[in-house]
């Protein structure tokens, strides 16, 4: 669990209005609802500081859906909490819903928090507030994915419709004959790459990696430079493009594990 604990630069201090602008949506670009779920309690067997009682607090972020349901906000593939500077690790990633964020610390701040669709593309900054009024509350904060991809847009559908949902559901009732044509029986990757020993593993990542295209969804917290270090990765095998399915398909075949 990441431990950090503000220094007296940290104080409790007034909370101030703020006042966001107003997002312009382009034709694309579709919003949703996210969460964040403070918790905070104090620490009886530590000692105050300058009168204030130290406290553990924890964040949880979470997507809400249409009928006010919390979700798993999985279409993140990190999120960064932008702590208050004299925290000894104000900069905290987190690669797994719900992206849990544990510190402890005295003092009430205002911070921001980054979410990530890619490695590199996030959302407009959520402004927080930490304060200690209520053992547990919540902040429901909109936001907007500018131009998702569609493998973005798929799981944004879990949480509610988008606005081209009447052309998608027309699309929808080819699917089976959709996949039924398809060159490769996903099903079979899937199984094969669970039967990978390590190192066959890390080459399949390897190989995803530098194949992928823009719309391959991708979940990782393995480092990209260092394969050999301990993580989870995921991907949706139906956002391959088809040079990477080809090239996935042959190596598993010449391993005896697909035909």
């Amino acid at each position: 669990m990441p431990k950090a604990r503000a220094r007296p630069a940290a104080t409790p201090r007034k909370r101030r209005q703020t006042i966001e602008a107003p997002d312009v949506l382009g034709p694309n670009d579709q919003q949703r609802k996210v969460k964040v779920v403070t918790e905070q309690n104090i620490i009886t067997d530590k000692a105050p500081i300058e009168g204030f009682p130290m406290r553990e607090w924890s964040l949880r972020l979470y997507l809400v859906d249409e009928e006010g349901n919390e979700r798993d906000a999985d279409v993140f593939t990190k999120v960064v909490y932008n702590l208050h500077p004299t925290f000894e690790n104000p900069t905290q990633t987190f690669t797994k819903p719900p992206f849990t964020c544990k510190n402890e610390g005295w003092g009430e701040f205002e911070f921001s928090i980054d979410c990530y669709t890619t490695e590199k593309t996030k959302l407009a900054p959520i402004i927080q507030d930490l304060n200690f009024l209520k053992n547990k509350y919540d902040v429901t904060h909109t936001v907007v994915f500018k131009n998702p991809s569609q493998a973005l847009q798929e799981r944004l559908r879990d949480t509610g419709p988008l606005p081209n949902d009447e052309e998608h559901r027309a699309k929808k009732k080819g699917i089976a004959t959709k996949k039924s044509s398809q060159k490769f029986d996903y099903e079979k990757i899937a199984e094969a790459l669970e039967k990978l020993e390590e190192e066959d593993l890390l080459r399949v990542i390897q190989l995803i990696n530098e194949n992928k295209g823009p719309d391959t969804y991708i979940r990782s917290d393995v480092e990209v430079d260092d394969l050999t270090q301990a993580g989870e990765f995921s991907i949706d095998l139906y956002t391959m493009p088809e040079g990477l399915s080809n090239k996935l398909w042959d190596h598993l075949s010449k391993k005896g594990l697909v035909s």
